[in-house]
């Protein structure tokens, strides 16, 4: 797996991610909010899968 979401792309996925997960554990939102896990888990690992198939790289090393 290589790198392909940046610094601050993975932050936002983490933060987004957790929020959501938060938010399903006080009731606020409904199950749906258990989608939290996959940007939580993009953000964690670094590797975004559909970004390959859109053509985009947010991460900064060259290699």
């Amino acid at each position: 797996m290589t790198c392909n979401s940046g610094g601050i792309d993975r932050a936002l996925r983490i933060i987004v991610g957790i929020a959501l997960i938060a938010l399903t554990l006080t009731n606020t939102i409904g199950m749906w909010g258990w989608i939290g896990v996959v940007p939580l888990l993009t953000g964690i690992v670094g590797m975004c899968p559909v970004y390959p198939l859109l053509g985009i790289n947010t991460c900064k090393t060259k290699k």
